[in-house]
């Protein structure tokens, strides 16, 4: 694991939103990112169906790419979302965990460019996809620090 990567990894699993709703970091490196949020009841949005709510689902995805962007090998410092725009395909499946899987699939001076799927356990058809742009450091080179 990377010094980059082992800090993103710390970053994401540090921070209190991502911790009280039950989000862990399954895999991380190059620009790409796995994170998976337990089925809780907490997390709710609708008692008489037992569905997850939709903001549970766009904090997993927003915290996912942010993490796809710390990891990718050029960022050098923490990111912050530009614009995210979060596609709900269907309702998630109640009791089941969801997983989002997100890319930084370009980046440019200041923007990282991100992709992202969440899916239950019917893999079938995703619960969610998102497209997003975050903010993005490139490491200064030996040139630039001279």
């Amino acid at each position: 694991m990377t010094d980059k990567t082992k800090l993103a990894r710390q970053f994401i699993e540090a921070i209190p939103h991502a911790q009280s709703l039950g989000m862990c970091l399954i895999d991380i490196g190059a620009g790409r990112a796995v994170m998976l949020m337990p089925y809780d009841e907490k997390l709710v949005g609708d008692p008489s169906t037992g569905v997850i709510h939709g903001g549970a689902v766009s904090a997993l995805m927003d915290t996912c790419c942010g993490a796809a962007v710390m990891s990718h090998p050029r960022q050098s410092k923490g990111t912050a979302t530009i614009d995210l725009r979060i596609d709900y395909m269907r309702s998630a499946s109640p009791g089941q965990a969801i997983t989002t899987t997100a890319t930084c699939y370009h980046v440019t001076r200041s923007v990282a460019f991100v992709r992202a799927e969440a899916v239950d356990d019917d893999t079938s058809l995703p619960v969610a996809t998102a497209t997003g742009a975050f903010t993005f450091e490139p490491q200064k080179s030996l040139e630039d620090s001279q």
